[in-house]
C-alpha cells in the first residue's frame, strides 16, 4: 500500500470549563445469556475509542450488566467525577457523552428535592431527574448527548440520543444481549457480533455517500435514531420517539390579512430569531479556555462569529481553510472579510494534495463504516490545526437545513416555472443539448453545467422522485448496474416516500419545509454531524452547534418556507435578521460547499488511489460490484467527458473500509 498509516491517537491536553463537560466515549453490554460481562471485553471496547477520552476510564460490572466510559478530565480530577456515575443508593448507574447547557438550573432543582450531588458535573443531575420523572426526563435536557442508564431495581437498560443526533450511539441486539457504544468499532470488539454487510445499507451508502440511521453497514448493528430512546427490560427491546419537529402553528403570517400586518409579522420573526440564536451562542460560550470558531466565509459561520464577537470580552479566534492549487475552491478571502469585520484573531490553513495524502488514512481510520463525504478530509485538518490554538470551537452547522441553504431547495422553487416550458422543448431540445455538454466540479463554468443537468433530470418527476434524484450520488439505474446483487426496487425512494406520506398534514403543501425536514432527519445527522463529531474528536476538539439549539430549531420550523426561500436564493429571513452583522460581500454571495477539489486530484495527484483500490482483480475477487461499470466511470472521468469524481471517491472509500474491516 502506497499510504503509510501514522499513529492515530494523539494525547489530549487538560483544559478547564465551568462545570464538567463530558467529551468522552461510552459503551456497555447487557447479557441475559451468559449473565455476566467480562472486564477484558469492556477494556477492549474502551480502548477502541480511546481518543474520545484518554485521561481516565471507569467501569461498572454487576451481572447481567457491564458499563464502560473513557473520560477527558476537565476540572474535577477526583474520583467523584468519574463515570459510570451512580445515584445515592447505587440503584442507578449512568454513562454519558456530551453537554447539557442548562445544567446549573438542573443541579439546583434536584438538590431542592433532596438529592445529593457528589461532583460538579453537568450530567450527574440526569440520574436524579430519571428518579423523579422516569423516561420523560429527556424532555428537560437541552444539549447534545448520548447516554445509558442501568436501573438495577427494575432490571432495565435505558439508552437515549439527543434530539438532532449531534452525538452518536449504536447498538447490537440479538434477544439475548444488548451491546452499545459511541462507535461501531467498539461493538465489533465482542466476538458474538458478526461482520456481515447489510445489502440495504450498502445500497443507501452508494445512494447518499453515508448510511442514515437506523442502518449501519453491518446487518446486526443499528444506530439509535436522533430524538429516540431505547429500553430493554424482561428480555424485550422497545424504541420510542421522544421528540420531533412540532407541527407549524397556524400563525397569522401564514395568511396575512394585509401587507401591513405581514410586514409587522416579518419584523417580529426577525427579532425573535435574533434573540433565540444569540441566547444559543451565549450558552455555548461558557468556557475558561480560549474559545474559537470555524469560519468558512459563508453566511452561517459568519453569523455565529459575529454573535460570538458581540458577547466576548476578547477577540474571537477564527479558523478557515483554503486550497493552494485550485483557487475556485478557496473561500479564504470571504473568511478574511468576515474576520476583519468582527476584529477576530484569524488563522488560515491552505491545503495542497500532499496535505490530503497525509490526512487520508487518518480520516478513514476514524470512520468505522463507509463514509464518503470528501469534506471530511479538510474538516479533519481544520480541526487538527484549530486544536493547536483552542479547545472548543463553534460551527455554523445546521443553518442550511433550517433556512434552505442548499441549491436543491432553489431548484424546487424554480421547478414550477421550468415546468411551464412546453414538454416538447424540454424533452427533445433542452435536455439533449445540456446532457451532451461536458461537466466538472473543479471548473466553475462546467460545474454550472453539472448543476443544470441535475436540475433538468428531476423535472419530469414527482416531488418524492425529484428529491431523491437530486440527493443521489449513484442514481438508481447506475446502482442497479453496479451491484452484482442489487436490491429489488428503489429502496431509498420508498424510504423517502414513506416519510412524506407520514408528514403530509404537518407541512400542508409547504414543500420547502418538507425538504428541510427530510434533510434535518437524514442528511444533517447522517452526514454533516457525523463528519464533525468524528473529525473533531480525532483531534481532541470539542465542537458546539448553536443553530441546533432546540429553541431555535422548533421556532424556525414554525416559520413558512416562503420566508426562508426566495427567487434569489435561500436563507432570506436569516440574512435579513442578521444583515447588520454581515459584510456586504458575504450577504450577497451564493452557496459554496465545504468541499475539496477531489475531481481534479483524482485525474492527477491522487490517481494512484484509483489504481490501488479500484483494480479489476480486487473488484472481481470481492464479488460485490460489476467491474465494467467502474471501468466506464474511470474512463469518463479521465477523459473529462463527465465528472464522476464523487462516484469514484465513494468506491475508493468503500474499498478502503472493506480491506480494513472485512
Amino acid at each position: 500500500m502506497l499510504l503509510c498509516l501514522e499513529t492515530l491517537f494523539q494525547p489530549f491536553s487538560l483544559f478547564a470549563l465551568k462545570g464538567i463537560w463530558c467529551m468522552c466515549g461510552i459503551c456497555g453490554k447487557l447479557d441475559f445469556h451468559e449473565n455476566s460481562v467480562s472486564q477484558e471485553l469492556l477494556n477492549r471496547m474502551c480502548d477502541s475509542f480511546a481518543y474520545r477520552g484518554p485521561d481516565d476510564e471507569g467501569f461498572y460490572l454487576k451481572p447481567p450488566i457491564g458499563l464502560g466510559h473513557r473520560r477527558l478530565s476537565i476540572i474535577d480530577l477526583s474520583s467523584a467525577a468519574r463515570q459510570p456515575m451512580q445515584n445515592e443508593d447505587g440503584s442507578l448507574w449512568m454513562v454519558f457523552n456530551g453537554e447539557i447547557y442548562d445544567f446549573e438550573e438542573l443541579r439546583s432543582e434536584v438538590r431542592s428535592k433532596g438529592h445529593t450531588l457528589r461532583s460538579r458535573s453537568d450530567c450527574e443531575p440526569i440520574i436524579h431527574l430519571y428518579e423523579e420523572e422516569g423516561l420523560s426526563c429527556l424532555n428537560r435536557l437541552n444539549g447534545m448527548f448520548a447516554l445509558a442508564i442501568w436501573d438495577n431495581a427494575q432490571q432495565k437498560m435505558f439508552l437515549a440520543r439527543d434530539r438532532l443526533g449531534i452525538k452518536p450511539l449504536s447498538y447490537y441486539w440479538d434477544e439475548k444481549r444488548l451491546i452499545f457504544a459511541s462507535e461501531i468499532k467498539a461493538i465489533l470488539c465482542d466476538p458474538v457480533v458478526s461482520r456481515e454487510i447489510d445489502p440495504e445499507a450498502l445500497d443507501l451508502y452508494l445512494t447518499l455517500n453515508y448510511i442514515p440511521a437506523p442502518w449501519t453497514i453491518f446487518k446486526n448493528i443499528k444506530k439509535l435514531l436522533p430524538g429516540h430512546y431505547l429500553v430493554v427490560q424482561n428480555g424485550k427491546l422497545s424504541i420510542e420517539e421522544y421528540w420531533d419537529v412540532p407541527e407549524a402553528q397556524k400563525a397569522s403570517y401564514h395568511n396575512p390579512a394585509s401587507a401591513e400586518h405581514s410586514a409587522k409579522d416579518f419584523e417580529n420573526h426577525k427579532a425573535h430569531l435574533r434573540s433565540l440564536l444569540e441566547d444559543s451562542v451565549k450558552r455555548r460560550l461558557i468556557a475558561d479556555v480560549p474559545l474559537g470558531a470555524f469560519l468558512s466565509g459563508g453566511i452561517d459561520s459568519s453569523i455565529i462569529v459575529a454573535l460570538m464577537a458581540r458577547n466576548s470580552s476578547v477577540p474571537v479566534k477564527t479558523f478557515s481553510i483554503g486550497y493552494t492549487d485550485l483557487p475556485s475552491f478557496d473561500e479564504t478571502r470571504y473568511a478574511r472579510e468576515a474576520a476583519e469585520f468582527n476584529h477576530t484573531e484569524h488563522y488560515e490553513f491552505r491545503l495542497g494534495y500532499k496535505d490530503i495524502l497525509e490526512a487520508f488514512p487518518k480520516v478513514l481510520e476514524n470512520v468505522d463504516e463507509p463514509f464518503a463525504d470528501s469534506s471530511a478530509v479538510p474538516t479533519y485538518i481544520v480541526s487538527r490545526e484549530t486544536r493547536r490554538h483552542v479547545t472548543v470551537a463553534l460551527s455554523g452547522d445546521g443553518g442550511d437545513e433550517l433556512f434552505a441553504g442548499y441549491r436543491m431547495y432553489l431548484g424546487e422553487y424554480w421547478s414550477r416555472y421550468y415546468g411551464k416550458v412546453p414538454a416538447f422543448l424540454r424533452q427533445y431540445i433542452i435536455a439533449p443539448l445540456v446532457n451532451a455538454l461536458p461537466d466538472a466540479r473543479d471548473k466553475p463554468s462546467l460545474e454550472k453545467i453539472r448543476r443544470i443537468k441535475k436540475f433538468i433530470g428531476g423535472m419530469n418527476l414527482d416531488f418524492v422522485e425529484r428529491f431523491c434524484a437530486w440527493r443521489e450520488v449513484f442514481p438508481f439505474s447506475l446502482r442497479q448496474a453496479l451491484l452484482k446483487n442489487p436490491p429489488q426496487g428503489n429502496f431509498y425512494l420508498e424510504h423517502i416516500g414513506r416519510i412524506c406520506d407520514q408528514k403530509k398534514s404537518a407541512f400542508e403543501r409547504d414543500l420547502t419545509n418538507l425538504m428541510l425536514y427530510l434533510d434535518l432527519k437524514g442528511l444533517l445527522p447522517g452526514d454533516m454531524l457525523t463528519k464533525v463529531d468524528r473529525m473533531s474528536m480525532a483531534s481532541s476538539l470539542e465542537v458546539r452547534v448553536p443553530f441546533l439549539d432546540t429553541s431555535v430549531v422548533e421556532y424556525v420550523f414554525e416559520l413558512p418556507g416562503s420566508i426562508k426561500l426566495k427567487g434569489g436564493g435561500g436563507k432570506y429571513i436569516l440574512v435579513e435578521a442578521f444583515k447588520e452583522l454581515l459584510p456586504s460581500g458575504i450577504r450577497k454571495r451564493g452557496k459554496w460547499g465545504f468541499e475539496m477539489p477531489i475531481g481534479a486530484w483524482l485525474r492527477k495527484e491522487l490517481k494512484f488511489l484509483i489504481d490501488e483500490y479500484l483494480r479489476e482483480d480486487m473488484i472481481q475477487k470481492q464479488g460485490l460490484f460489476n467491474y465494467h461499470v467502474i471501468e466506464q466511470l474511470i474512463e469518463d472521468h479521465m477523459s473529462t467527458k463527465k465528472d464522476t469524481s464523487w462516484h469514484l471517491w465513494n468506491l475508493i472509500v468503500f474499498q478502503h473500509w472493506h480491506n480494513t474491516y472485512l
